[in-house]
């Protein structure tokens, strides 16, 4: 490291530059800011919320005393870096003591600061990970870490180019920020306008037009070039969806009556009457009293009546070195299932047969930790090979008057998310929703032509939108590693020009030790 410093900079470590240990003891009687790791925003490395807390309410790592422009570094997962500098308001607060306090003596404490916030620091204190649960490290390992210390003068400068070039960085991710969630209000109104039959013409509305096109044409003196539909083909065109739902649901009887048929001859038994049919049981029709009201041609359906199977969970398998695929919860993603997103599990493919998913199913999370992915779905469209789905997920499959494209959208639509998410019952932390919670979803279903319409218009509208946000997630990474990059040029001293008449670091150093030794 030394020979590629300039010549007036030297090398250190934490434990040299920074007192051995802050001020330690509980809190007292009088209210008192407590700092925990939660605290710390790992992505702009600031303190956040905080609490204030007694002697009497205080956990028992609440020891530490900090002041104004100490470092914070906490000990817990350390690659994930949630390092933070004590602003002036939380001078005299208490801290963790999951944190490793670092007081700078005689050194620019944003030197410090900027330091612990390089990939060279966080791989070099990763190096002394313990622990499987939560990896953590000790004091020792953060302070032993080598940095260079330039001459005091330097270190101002260097600090003032760096806070220059982030405040910069800084606007540009808020700007990206912004983008992001007006492509999200955005994604999220078309979606609206779709669920209320704003986004295309309806069905009946065409069928109209038809119709009118046939009359005006059929009084005109000159023959056109298409001859007009008439006006038998003009009423056939239009099929509303209260006529759909009576096919799909005599389709889901077909379908349940031919399943009881093979598994009574499975069982050598043949039906004497019709008496055997009257088992099936319909689907509830959704109590439409209190519903806003649908465009013309469309009516109100609830999920379990669009079903050609009833849902199923997928089933818990371990990971194995050998086995058959499944998919993992983290291939549900925007909608679309990754196939590609699995592992192998530890059962046979006899085992994983009912599993077993196919282009055109639409798989929905059972639970998740955060409210917004508890019932989000995602649709399989490719089907390379066979995979099956866990029991993080539920199964639909969907009858032939159902465009699943269009059922995804809707799905993932406020319209539904608000009903899921009033249903999701939380157990220590995680959301999660069932069968009959999903079954009752009330669905707007428009009649099918339309539902083809309504899915290519959504699609076309928002694929220009997901574009501008793949840049601003390509842009914001790019941030972040720009970060780094003027870190790395820090404190390699290629980011300032030297001033060869500032004081050497290493006059600088023996200063500090003599201090520390002093104090």
């Amino acid at each position: 490291m030394t020979d590629s410093l300039p010549p007036t900079w030297t090398v250190t470590s934490l434990r040299d530059i920074c007192v051995k240990k802050v001020p330690q003891g509980p809190p007292t009687l009088d209210h008192v800011s407590y700092i925990d790791i939660s605290s710390i925003d790992r992505t702009t490395k600031r303190i956040g919320e905080t609490k204030l807390v007694t002697i009497q309410d205080a956990p028992t790592r609440a020891r530490q005393w900090v002041r104004a422009k100490d470092v914070l570094v906490s000990m817990t997962r350390p690659n994930l870096n949630a390092v933070a500098q004590v602003h002036d308001d939380l001078d005299g607060a208490v801290a963790s003591t999951g944190f490793d306090v670092l007081r700078p003596v005689s050194v620019v404490p944003e030197w410090v600061f900027y330091r612990v916030r390089t990939n060279e620091f966080i791989a070099d204190v990763c190096k002394d990970l313990q622990g499987v649960v939560y990896p953590a490290i000790r004091p020792h390992d953060v302070r032993r870490h080598q940095l260079p210390l330039p001459p005091m003068g330097e270190q101002h400068r260097i600090v003032e180019a760096i806070e220059s070039y982030f405040t910069r960085l800084d606007d540009a991710v808020a700007t990206l920020e912004r983008v992001q969630r007006n492509l999200k209000r955005y994604r999220a109104s078309v979606l609206k306008a779709a669920v209320e039959g704003r986004l295309v013409p309806t069905e009946a509305e065409l069928a109209r037009a038809t119709s009118r096109r046939f009359i005006e044409l059929s009084s005109a003196s000159e023959i056109p070039e298409v001859p007009p539909l008439t006006r038998r083909d003009a009423a056939s065109t239009y099929e509303p969806a209260s006529v759909l739902l009576e096919r799909i649901l005599a389709e889901r009887r077909r379908r349940w009556e031919e399943a009881e048929l093979a598994r009574m001859a499975a069982k050598g038994k043949v039906p004497k009457d019709d008496k055997w049919k009257a088992k099936y049981q319909q689907p509830a029709a959704p109590d439409t009293a209190d519903l806003p009201e649908l465009p013309e041609g469309w009516c109100w359906v609830t999920a379990d009546q669009l079903l050609a199977e009833p849902l199923t969970n997928g089933r818990s398998v371990k990971t194995a070195s050998s086995g058959f695929p499944v998919l993992r919860l983290t291939s549900l993603r925007e909608g679309l299932i990754d196939v590609k997103e699995r592992k192998t599990g530890a059962w046979t493919a006899q085992e994983a047969e009912p599993y077993l998913i196919q282009e055109g199913d639409f798989l929905v999370s059972r639970g998740n930790g955060s409210i917004r992915l508890v019932g989000l779905g995602g649709l399989v469209r490719a089907l390379p090979d066979q995979v099956a789905y866990p029991d993080t997920m539920i199964r639909f499959r969907l009858c032939d008057g159902v465009a699943p494209g269009f059922f995804a959208q809707i799905w993932n639509s406020r319209a539904v998310r608000d009903q899921i998410e009033v249903k999701a019952k939380t157990t220590a932390g995680i959301f999660k929703v069932n069968q009959s919670d999903l079954e009752s979803c009330l669905i707007p279903l428009p009649p099918k032509a339309e539902q083809g319409r309504v899915q290519a218009e959504i699609e076309r509208l928002l694929s220009g939108a997901e574009a501008v946000g793949e840049v601003t997630l390509r842009c914001t990474t790019r941030c972040n590693r720009l970060r780094q990059s003027i870190l790395k040029w820090a404190f390699e001293g290629r980011l300032v020009d030297q001033d060869p008449t500032d004081e050497p670091a290493s006059a600088l150093l023996e200063r500090i030790r003599a201090e520390r030794l002093n104090s």
